[in-house]
């Protein structure tokens, strides 16, 4: 073990387990200075989360193309993002009773090899049902990656500085609204559809091996390792779904994510066929939010650190209100008003999930992060789909090409959006646990 005066350099080999008290850092493993080579971490860490949310969010501004190549209705365009997330809850539910038995370090690389093999097969595909079917299998890695990615986060930074770094990791979203989204809709006008999900295949697979030398390896927590077969699974389910604060952060995941999928996947849809924005001004939509996105989410991380999780995730939720009801009841309007719109939900609906993410990691103990957050992205996931869902049926379109009852649907993630405060009120952190 290194004295506290020296750190292992970055991808040296070096296995950090954690101990059963706190975080690696927090318990000695690694010293505890800025000065430890997180910030390596936390790049890769964002460039696999850049990948897979470019890959996922890809579909929703082809939105208008897949309508008119393969006829189909907007409840089957929805069922394209359903079909992902479903998948992602399906998987993420089964691997979470065996994800802390392994190096989080091989886990995630593993699944980032396995994401990239289903992107270029959603570059293959010759019809909607092929398309529908990759959607499956990208959402059966994108969903392990996502969890796997803030455990490690969760186990390597320690909770005075986790906000921060969960600002960081997130930034992945809105610079994949900057950069990803609008060179993406480039290579689609230009060329086809298909190579922006080919260019990441690519990315996929050199990220993948960037993180292999990169990331420290963390071994499974002993508390874990010692529980074998049926006793290991009764232990989880024990652990994990029979804990009070635990069915509080899983509603309160589900209600937040319900409600942001109600509104999110239709938007640039929405905002072509109702308010007036050409298609070749989607890349827009996404360039300024994501742009403006990018800063905030640093300085959101900051004051999350700051002021509390708790409180800035309340503080959030009740702002992004406003731009929920204004982006689904808006009707024609000039370009820079719609880029108004969209640009404030970018800002909030994404930023306030820095803080609650950041609350969440803090109410698991460290022994139960990974199968707690496994189990937690299936229930995001799921709870994603269902929104889209729900909202794909509660929409129709009328023959002049026009999207109804949006309006409906805001109004419905709004009121879950305020519910969700009150399950956040509710939610305590370890150290709150612990000091009552």
């Amino acid at each position: 073990m290194h004295q506290s005066g020296e750190t292992p350099p970055a991808g040296s080999g070096h296995e950090l387990e954690p101990g059963i008290g706190s975080e690696i850092i927090d318990c000695g493993v690694l010293p505890d200075t800025e000065t430890i080579h997180e910030w390596p971490v936390l790049l890769i860490l964002a460039a696999i989360q850049f990948v897979h949310i470019v890959d996922f969010m890809m579909i929703m501004p082809l939105g208008p193309e897949f309508l008119r190549r393969y006829a189909i209705t907007p409840q089957q365009f929805g069922f394209l993002v359903t079909v992902y997330t479903f998948s992602a809850a399906i998987c993420s539910f089964l691997v979470a009773f065996v994800v802390d038995r392994f190096d989080r370090k091989h886990v995630l690389v593993s699944f980032c090899a396995g994401f990239s093999v289903a992107t270029l097969l959603c570059a293959l595909s010759v019809d909607y049902l092929t398309l529908l079917c990759s959607r499956a299998v990208a959402g059966m890695f994108g969903g392990l990656l996502s969890a796997t990615v803030f455990s490690i986060i969760a186990d390597l930074i320690p909770e005075s500085r986790r906000g921060k770094a969960m600002g960081t990791v997130m930034s992945a979203f809105p610079f994949a609204a900057v950069a990803g989204m609008p060179i993406g809709l480039l290579l689609v006008n230009t060329v086809n559809w298909r190579v922006p999900f080919i260019v990441l295949t690519i990315l996929g697979f050199l990220i993948a091996l960037r993180a292999y030398r990169i990331l420290p390896k963390v071994k499974p927590h002993k508390s874990v390792v010692h529980h074998r077969g049926i006793h290991r699974l009764k232990f989880h389910f024990n652990s994990i779904f029979l804990n009070r604060n635990h069915v509080f952060a899983f509603l309160l995941i589900a209600m937040l994510m319900f409600s942001g999928y109600l509104v999110i996947p239709f938007i640039s849809v929405y905002m072509v066929t109702n308010v007036g924005m050409q298609e070749a001004e989607l890349p827009y939509l996404y360039f300024f939010g994501g742009l403006f996105s990018f800063f905030t989410a640093n300085l959101i991380g900051r004051f999350t650190d700051s002021y509390g999780q708790r409180r800035m995730f309340c503080v959030l939720a009740v702002l992004s209100v406003v731009p929920v009801l204004w982006v689904t009841h808006i009707s024609e309007a000039s370009i820079y008003l719609a880029l108004t719109a969209t640009t404030l939900f970018m800002i909030l609906v994404t930023g306030r999930v820095i803080p609650l993410m950041a609350l969440i990691t803090a109410s698991v103990r460290p022994h139960l992060r990974g199968s707690f957050l496994t189990f937690h992205m299936s229930i995001q996931q799921l709870s994603a789909g269902l929104g889209s869902l729900m909202a794909g049926y509660l929409m129709v379109m009328t023959v002049q090409g026009k999207i109804v009852n949006f309006d409906t649907v805001g109004t419905i993630a709004a009121v879950i959006t305020l519910i969700g405060i009150v399950l956040a009120v509710q939610l305590k952190t370890i150290a709150e646990l612990d000091a009552q």
